[in-house]
Order: structure tokens, then sequence, then C-alpha cells
């Protein structure tokens, strides 16, 4: 069985009701097709695997962070059983650091490269007047980053690992999502003030 994106897409939807993770799930397919037109790789491929890669994080929670059990790993069984490639696999097992997978493909680095940075990207939208992506700027983004107080879960360990893995400046890699994110920002609730 093939897994194209609106089987994926059906998938994510029936194991997450949460629309704060759906949409983040939408901002990281977005940010990875992004990211696979730059590398010259497959957008569609790069694409499901930001769509999946927490697909199963609602129904499989990890709060022990077992490298084996319940989220990533039961939803790549699951995955692995209708047929998702095993790069793709190893890419969404590889974006939780507990699991121990090595991220040693561009389309594993960019997975975790851009998972936590597009949550701290639409948390900085959030607190603007604008609630838009459109006036944020790099500096503010690495402002905030500062500020441990500001969306404490997200871990800037893995955003500023995550462009170190990917060989590019922090604010390079800042700036290349928050472009590939910015047109499609209502998307994934931002943009109405």
């Amino acid at each position: 069985m093939s897994l194209d994106r609106d089987r994926a897409l059906a998938l994510m939807h029936e194991y997450t009701a949460s629309d704060a993770l759906r949409k983040h799930m939408y901002a990281v397919e977005i940010a990875m097709r992004a990211m696979a037109k730059r590398a010259g790789e497959d957008p569609d491929a790069w694409g499901l695997v930001g769509l999946l890669h927490d697909y199963d994080y609602e129904r499989f929670p990890n709060p022990g962070h077992s490298p084996t059990e319940e989220h990533p790993a039961e939803g790549v069984r699951r995955l692995a059983a209708i047929g998702l490639p095993e790069p793709m696999q190893r890419a969404i097992l590889g974006h939780a650091r507990y699991t121990g997978v090595p991220r040693d493909t561009p389309l594993a680095k960019a997975l975790f490269a851009v998972d936590e940075l597009c949550g701290f990207l639409v948390a900085c939208a959030l607190v603007r007047p604008s609630h838009s992506l459109q006036d944020l700027e790099v500096s503010s983004v690495k402002k905030k980053l500062k500020d441990k107080a500001f969306a404490r879960g997200v871990s800037r360990e893995d955003v500023v690992q995550g462009a170190v893995e990917l060989g590019v400046p922090l604010d390079d890699h800042i700036g290349f999502v928050l472009a590939s994110l910015r047109p499609h920002e209502r998307a994934i609730g931002l943009g109405g003030a």
C-alpha cells in the first residue's frame, strides 16, 4: 500500500485531535518541502515526513523518553506496516534525540532542524500584535531564543544543533524557515490580528 499525502493526512487526523499539534505538523511539512527543494530532493516525500513526524504523539505519549516504545517508535512501526520507506522511518525516529537513531541523511537532518524551530517561530508570531510571520525578523527570533521563560517547551539546544547539523549559520536557517512559512501562515493558524 502506498502512502500519499491524502492517506497521510487522514492518518494524522485520525490520530491527532489537537488543532495546535495538527498545525505544527502542517508547519513542519511546509518547511520540509522547502528544505527538499533547496536540497534538490523530492518535496512530496520530505513533506510526508514532516506531516507525519508527530502523528502518534497524542495516542502514544512518551514522558519517559523510551527509545523503543511509544512516540515516535510506535508510530514508525505502524508507518512501516503500511509501506513508509525505511529512510523516512529513520528520519522520524531521529527527530527525537532519545531514540538514539543517528541523523545521517539530509532528510533526517532537515526534519530535526525544522521541527523545534517551526514551533518556536509560531510562538514568536503569536505574541506579536499582528499574530503574523510577515513582520517577524530573525533578530527578534534570536532575542526570544535567549528568553528561557518564553516558549519553555521548545528546546533551544535542538534549534541550535539543527543548524549545526545542516552546516548553516543559525541566522540563515531561521531566515530560510521563516521565509518558507510566511506564504502559508493562514494554514498554520497565523496572520489574523
